[in-house]
């Protein structure tokens, strides 16, 4: 694997050595000392054009834990303030030469442009609209942990599809890992021909009953070039998940941050079926194994490096 740019890049097969391998960096987390050698003199450098609190914090440490070199850049303070385009800031940073670039961009594809114009090893962390592969890893990760076997699980995704590029690249994911997935919301905020990627489709949430995990999403109003809803009240009436919405027997997902009182109530967000918190606890142990796969466990990449990480 040269790069990590969509879920389409990765077959189950991929998908499960990539998680086999967060479990192994797991049992380090435990660790008092947390630390291991195995990317020692190699350099991440994490370029963020958005925000980001979960994604952008833990693949630092994920870069960190495995030893190597961290650059962080941000558009904010920059010359991309000044007028600079994307590519001649990548051509800039590409002169530090990293090992891997970690891009969150507000530009679908952005991520599979620059692994155009760099030798580094790149990893999308967020392209607009369209994808955030890691998230998926990390979600995969954490269901496999909880329900043991994701094959056969029926899987409701909820809310803003039509922004969402975390829904993308989980419709794909969990698909690949034999769950049946269906995405709920206002008609609205679903995109025309998303049964393409194999989902079934609700406007409504009557048969969420049905569902083994209830996956919630953002209303992401920063991408809403236009009104897509009547009121925020009426998405909340209609399809927040709450106590009344959610089984004792279902788990719950979100991908955060969450906004509270809308899309999820504040008695399921704190309720033990809610994984929220694991998810983020995914987060690095599986981007400690994307970062170990592109960088340490491709033969081209590094002759010398072992097949399996030092976790000593």
């Amino acid at each position: 694997m040269n790069h990590l740019l969509s879920i389409e890049d990765l077959d189950r097969a991929a998908i499960e050595r990539i998680v086999e391998q967060a479990e192994r960096f797991a049992e380090v987390s435990d660790r008092e000392i947390k630390k291991v050698p195995t990317l020692r003199g190699r350099m991440v450098l994490n370029l963020f054009y958005e925000a980001s609190t979960r994604t952008r914090s833990s693949f630092e440490i994920a870069a960190k834990r495995l030893s190597a070199d961290v650059v962080n850049f941000a558009s904010s303070g920059s010359s991309v303030e000044k007028g600079e385009s994307l590519k001649d800031t990548v051509l800039t940073l590409s002169a530090h030469k990293p090992d891997a670039i970690v891009l969150r961009t507000p530009w679908a594809g952005a991520a599979e442009l620059i692994s155009r114009w760099c030798s580094a090893a790149v990893v999308n962390a967020g392209d607009g609209k369209h994808e955030h592969p890691t998230q998926a890893l990390l979600d995969v990760y954490t269901l496999r942990r909880h329900l043991g076997e994701i094959s056969g699980a029926s899987i409701w995704i909820v809310g803003d599809i039509t922004h969402s590029r975390v829904a993308r690249s989980n419709i794909l994911a969990f698909q690949k890992m034999g769950a049946k997935v269906t995405v709920a919301g206002p008609p609205t905020l679903i995109p025309r021909g998303i049964e393409a990627l194999g989902c079934e489709v609700r406007y409504s949430l009557e048969e969420i009953t049905g569902a083994d995990v209830v996956y919630a999403l953002r209303m992401q109003r920063e991408r809403m070039i236009e009104s897509s809803l009547p009121s925020l009240r009426e998405y909340v009436a209609c399809y927040q998940i709450n106590a009344r919405r959610l089984s004792a027997r279902q788990v719950l997902m979100h991908p955060g941050p969450v906004n509270r009182g809308i899309e999820l109530s504040g008695e399921v967000i704190d309720s033990p079926r809610a994984l929220i918190t694991a998810q983020v606890e995914a987060g690095v142990v599986v981007r400690m194994a994307v970062l170990y796969e592109l960088l340490a466990g491709t033969p081209e990449r590094n002759p010398s490096q072992a097949p399996e990480p030092q976790l000593a």
